[in-house]
């Protein structure tokens, strides 16, 4: 090995440094290397160093005294020899280089940037060496999501959310909204069995480590087939306005058919007006008729199914001026139109009279 310390005065430095490095640090750490002088070098583990992907890394090692040569490796690959560099890295750039110090600077550190790093510095009598292993710490990031689903209720529902980082992330699905904390996990998939209505919301994927958290999130849509409320009858005057209104649950939203008995009705049919608006349908009669009053039927329909209500759409009299005029003891004249009131005096004296008449 004597080439070690004498081989840097025969050869160019930067010749030099490639064979000495790569005879130092291809031997087992620990083992002697020994330069003319049968000198052992010094070699000296640092404690790891940790940083976060897109931070600053500076690496620094003591010089000394009588130091002749210096260099930073990075595994195998030489960094800087001296003021030289080697690395065609933009990022990495030499901060200081004097008797006491030599310190690199490695901009936006990647995972890539992981792993030893040699200082290696030549003296006088013997190579002496500095290593230290770096550790980039990764933020969580959500690299696999299921889509926003729709699917049928009853059916089973899998979510599925895949994250890296380093440390390596926990993994969290919970429902958003609607809240529900009943309904979670905490690992990559989640697991709805026989699904209904009342499931289907945004859920969110958490992913998390010591540095950040990450978080995404799924819609879920759930068909089902409709339900119609129960129809409120409907009474109004002959030739007044009427209005029937409809209103059905269901995903997607439903269709409506209107009925008169076994008789579709359509928009615009004899003056009917019929108005779809969501949930919501409304059938309308500007001028009713004796012809209109009966039962309606609605139907809402979607590709899961149908449902239906009835309503009655019935007569309302109102009562007329002259008979608001006459108290409860009145009788009506069909002829006349006239009313004869009858008090009890009247009574008592008819009844007298014909008592008389007898004797």
């Amino acid at each position: 090995m004597k080439m070690v310390a004498c081989g840097c005065c025969a050869a160019s430095w930067r010749r030099c440094v490639v064979m000495s490095l790569r005879l130092l640090f291809l031997l087992p750490a620990g083992l002697p290397v020994r330069s003319q002088g049968e000198s052992q070098s010094d070699n000296k583990q640092m404690d790891n160093i940790t940083i976060r992907q897109g931070e600053t890394l500076f690496l620094s090692c003591l010089q000394g005294d009588f130091v002749t040569h210096t260099a930073w490796l990075n595994r195998s690959s030489i960094l800087y020899a001296g003021e030289d560099k080697w690395s065609v890295d933009p990022r990495v750039s030499l901060v200081t280089l004097n008797q006491d110090e030599f310190t690199i600077k490695i901009e936006d550190v990647d995972l890539t940037d992981e792993g030893q790093y040699i200082c290696a510095v030549q003296t006088s009598s013997r190579p002496r060496t500095t290593s230290v292993h770096i550790i980039v710490q990764v933020p969580p990031k959500i690299v696999n999501l299921s889509k926003d689903l729709v699917v049928n209720e009853g059916s089973n529902v899998t979510l599925m959310c895949l994250a890296n980082g380093k440390p390596e992330p926990a993994i969290g699905w919970r429902m958003l909204s609607p809240s529900d904390d009943s309904l979670s996990s905490d690992s990559e998939v989640l697991e709805i069995p026989f699904i209904s209505r009342y499931r289907a919301g945004v859920y969110e994927c958490t992913a998390s480590n010591d540095i950040a958290v990450d978080t995404q999130t799924v819609e879920l849509t759930v068909n089902y087939p409709p339900s119609v409320s129960d129809g409120r009858d409907v009474g109004v005057t002959l030739g007044q306005r009427g209005v029937l209104q409809c209103e059905a649950d269901a995903v997607p939203e439903a269709d409506f058919e209107w009925y008169r008995d076994d008789r579709r009705i359509f928009n615009g049919f004899d003056g009917i007006e019929i108005e779809d608006a969501g949930a919501f349908s409304k059938l309308t009669f500007f001028n009713v008729s004796e012809a209109d009053y009966g039962n309606y039927t609605c139907v809402a329909i979607n590709k899961l199914g149908s449902a239906n209500t009835s309503i009655i759409l019935y007569e309302i009299i109102e009562p007329t001026s002259s008979t608001l005029l006459q108290g409860p003891g009145a009788v009506q004249d069909g002829n006349s139109g006239t009313s004869t009131v009858f008090t009890p005096t009247c009574l008592l004296l008819v009844v007298l009279l014909q008592l008389l008449l007898k004797f």
